[in-house]
């Protein structure tokens, strides 16, 4: 059967059995258990009202259960038990997990992907908030949007073939195809040299700098800060470890900036981008943060236009600046929104893979624990390591997919 043909066969078979579904249960509900004659017709009625919402939901519920509840439960399984070779398997208990903790590619993919969750979320939330503010005061702003939320139509594979091309690299004797090298043969070492390759990061650093140091007391203020509210014990705790995180940015970014003024650059040579150890991974998370900054600002520009006008113009009348304008009285409005876009962003960072493998492969130290899973299940066939590595991937995005449940229930409340 062509593949077309059978793919609109099992549409109208699925639709046609969901109708079916909805059309006898509730003809069983309402003629068979629960009629609506006789003396207890009203009884019945509100009994059949009260099971009638769980038949809709359970081809949902029976759908969530198959593909998402079990596979959990199989993959936990898993990852404390051995595959044998003649077949079947044997409980090894914790064995899997404590075999990959004792990998260094592990710790190397953990290592990754949290520097991928401070980067990648805060630049996409950033630069979205940004193109969604400066969007909405310009008169093609939106042909700009359509232009920066382009990307979110391509697939991540296909965004990374096109980045991978940005970053080819070919013999000095060639022309370059790869826009970045051949951006980078212009430079030979003069003062624009200087400026741009050295000066610039290092500000950039500082800035980046002085950003955590922003937010690590933001954090920590309602802590240290005398209040008419103060947080819980938990609340304190998890206060004091982001501004430690905040705190670690700050020296890392700071104690980075010599090194960068410093460094001897091989001018007139082509770079293998994707080799630098450390470096390609913010050469990978560029990808990222081009597709997800679309996200963010259709997102984030829907939020600030529902910030009222009053409070912009009493701002106005009272003196206020755009930036402060911006800052004090906008963003504090839409952080909610901001939080959203941040964790959800997040869970798309800790689940990354395709970017990865069609770039790197987790070559060069840029192993991450998707990518990691997919080696150990697929090309090692250990399907115990494999199992453990998915399960540590779902206890780190347990919480943030809780946390945002609760904070908009939260919310609706």
């Amino acid at each position: 059967m062509n593949p077309a043909l059978q793919g609109l066969v099992t549409i109208l078979v699925g639709v046609g059995g969901c109708l079916a579904y909805y059309y006898v249960s509730n003809q069983v509900l309402d003629r068979v258990l629960f009629p609506a004659r006789g003396p207890n017709a009203g009884r019945n009625i509100n009994r059949a009202n009260m099971i009638r919402p769980w038949l809709f939901l359970f081809p949902a519920l029976f759908a969530l259960a198959v593909y998402l509840a079990y596979p959990v439960v199989e993959t936990l399984r898993l990852s404390v038990t051995q595959r044998l070779p003649g077949g079947g398997s044997v409980f090894v208990g914790s064995d899997n997990y404590t075999r990959m903790l004792g990998e260094p590619k592990f710790w190397e993919a953990l290592r990754n992907n949290m520097l991928w969750l401070v980067v990648v979320p805060a630049a996409s939330t950033a630069f979205g908030l940004l193109a969604a503010q400066l969007t909405d005061r310009i008169r093609w702003g939106n042909i700009a949007k359509s232009l920066i939320f382009m990307p979110m139509a391509i697939s991540f594979v296909g965004a990374a073939v096109i980045w991978k091309l940005v970053y080819d690299t070919r013999p000095a004797d060639q022309p370059q195809i790869g826009v970045l090298n051949a951006l980078w043969l212009m430079f030979e070492g003069g003062p624009w040299s200087w400026l741009l390759l050295k000066l610039v990061p290092a500000l950039l650093l500082l800035a980046f700098a002085l950003a955590a140091a922003w937010i690590g007391w933001i954090v920590i203020r309602p802590v240290v800060a005398a209040g008419p509210v103060r947080p819980g014990p938990a609340g304190i705790l998890a206060r004091a470890a982001g501004a430690l995180v905040a705190l670690g940015l700050v020296w890392r970014s700071l104690t980075a900036i010599p090194g960068v003024l410093a460094a001897d650059l091989p001018y007139g040579q082509p770079q293998t981008w994707l080799t630098m150890p450390l470096w390609n991974n913010f050469f990978l998370m560029a990808v990222l943060i081009w597709i997800q900054t679309g996200f963010a600002m259709v997102i984030l520009s829907a939020a600030l236009r529902g910030v009222p006008e009053d409070t912009v113009e009493a701002a106005i009348v009272d003196g206020a600046n755009p930036l402060q304008i911006f800052f004090r009285i906008k963003v504090p409005q839409i952080m909610g929104t901001v939080v959203v876009v941040w964790t959800t962003i997040t869970i798309v960072v800790l689940k990354v893979f395709d970017i990865v493998f069609a770039m790197t492969n987790g070559q060069w130290e840029t192993q991450v624990l998707a990518n990691y899973m997919y080696d150990k299940l697929f090309r090692a066939n250990d399907w115990g390591v494999g199992s453990a590595a998915a399960m540590v991937i779902m206890l780190l995005v347990t919480p943030i997919l809780v946390w945002n449940v609760w904070n908009a229930r939260r919310e609706m409340r």
